[in-house]
C-alpha cells in the first residue's frame, strides 16, 4: 500500500498528483515551463482541497530528478525535499529519461521485443539529454548530453530499429536519414511516474535527503557525437 505525492517539473510540461498504489487519485498539470515555480505549490494546495488528503497521511514524495530544465529541476527537488523534511517522509527520486521511456512503453506496449527506445529532452542548439533502453528498461546508453549530427546513433541503427521521442527528438528527425529510426510524440505521463514511484516504494528504494540533488548532467558527460 502506498499514498504518494508525485512531482514532475523536469521538462516543458509539469504535473503534480496524488496516487494510491500507483493509481492516480487526482492530477494537475501546467504547460508553461516558465511558471513551474508558481504552479507547484499552488497545485499541491489545490490537490489537497480536491481530494481531502492531509499531507501528513502520505507515505512518500516522488520527484523526477533530471536531466531536464535546470530551473524546473531545482524547483521540483527543493519542494520535494522540503516536504520530506517537514513531514518526516521518505523521498523517491526517478530519472526523467527513464520515466519518459516508461511513458513510451505504455503507449507502445505491443512493440517488437528488439526495438530500442531513445528518449530525448531538448537542451540548447543541437544538444539533447538522451539515453537508450530496451523494452525491459535495460540500459544501452546511460543518460548523457549529446550534440546531434547526421551520424548520431549510426552503429545502433545499423543493427536495431529505434524509437525516438520526447521534446528533443524533433531536432534529430530533421537530420536523421536512417531507415531504422522511428519517431513518435511522447511526453512524461503522470500515470508512468505514479506507477514507477509505487514500485520503488515497495522496494524501499529511497534517496537520502542529505545527498539528494538534481541530475543536471555534468560537462564531463557531454558527448559530441554518439555513433555507437
Amino acid at each position: 500500500m502506498s499514498l504518494i505525492l508525485n512531482i514532475d517539473t523536469a521538462s516543458e510540461k509539469a504535473h503534480v498528483s496524488f496516487a494510491k498504489d500507483g493509481l492516480i487519485l487526482d492530477v494537475l498539470s501546467s504547460a508553461s515551463q516558465k511558471e513551474h515555480a508558481s504552479f507547484l505549490q499552488t497545485a499541491i494546495q489545490q490537490l489537497i482541497k480536491n481530494t481531502g488528503i492531509v499531507l501528513t497521511d502520505i507515505d512518500a514524495v516522488a520527484v523526477t530528478a533530471g536531466p531536464g530544465s535546470y530551473t524546473g529541476l531545482r524547483v521540483g527537488m527543493a519542494s520535494a525535499k522540503g516536504l520530506c523534511y517537514a513531514l518526516k517522509k521518505p523521498l523517491i527520486t526517478i530519472g526523467s529519461l527513464e520515466v519518459l521511456t516508461i511513458s513510451a512503453l505504455q503507449l507502445f506496449s505491443a512493440a517488437d521485443e528488439s526495438l530500442l527506445f531513445c528518449p530525448m529532452l531538448d537542451a540548447r542548439r543541437m544538444e539533447v539529454f538522451t539515453a537508450v533502453y530496451d523494452k525491459n528498461l535495460s540500459v544501452f546508453l546511460s543518460p548523457c548530453a549529446l550534440i546531434l549530427d547526421s551520424s548520431s546513433f549510426e552503429k545502433m541503427l545499423l543493427k536495431n530499429k529505434m524509437l525516438f521521442f520526447g521534446s528533443g527528438s524533433d531536432k534529430w528527425k530533421l537530420i536523421c536519414n536512417q531507415s531504422n529510426a522511428f519517431f513518435e510524440n511522447v511526453t512524461i505521463l503522470p500515470e508512468s511516474l505514479s506507477k514507477r514511484s509505487h514500485i520503488l516504494f515497495l522496494e524501499n528504494k529511497f534517496t537520502e535527503l542529505v545527498y539528494s540533488e538534481p541530475f543536471y548532467v555534468k560537462e564531463s558527460q557531454l558527448v559530441m557525437n554518439k555513433k555507437g
